[in-house]
């Protein structure tokens, strides 16, 4: 990502964070731009990949943060294809720090033992549970 962001664009990022459906027309008369200006700086911030997608914010009654410490290196491509079988992990990262992966999910109870299950045999974990969401926007 090599483009400086400008208030402006702060400002459309912010809009679009809190609703993605806004249209560019309505997002222009929040900054004060046409909607056709608005629309080519989104453009602008997709092509850059600033703007990577756009989606939904889905309510799960289960979230867990799951921390993976590998025990060698051939558990990476065993945990790598294990993580892409289950729907319920929502996002997965390689991190630098004590852990080697930060996955965020949402399995229920029994789901989230059999992932565990299947975890262990290539890494030691742990989980995190969410007991309640701090809405910040």
């Amino acid at each position: 990502m090599n483009i400086e962001l400008d208030p402006i664009d702060l400002k459309i990022i912010e809009l679009l964070k809190q609703d993605s459906r806004l249209s560019h027309k309505e997002i222009g008369q929040c900054v004060h731009r046409t909607g056709q200006a608005v629309g080519a700086r989104i453009a602008q911030l997709m092509d850059a990949g600033v703007i990577k997608n756009y989606t939904i914010a889905i309510k799960y009654e289960h979230k867990q943060f799951i921390q993976l410490f590998m025990n060698d290196q051939q558990a990476f491509i065993e945990v790598e294809r294990l993580v892409k079988q289950y729907q319920q992990v929502d996002e997965c990262f390689k991190i630098l720090g004590n852990a080697c992966y930060m996955i965020v999910s949402h399995f229920n109870p029994s789901q989230l033992n059999e992932f565990i299950e299947q975890l262990s045999k290539w890494c030691r974990y742990s989980v995190e549970t969410v007991m309640r969401e701090i809405e910040t926007t």
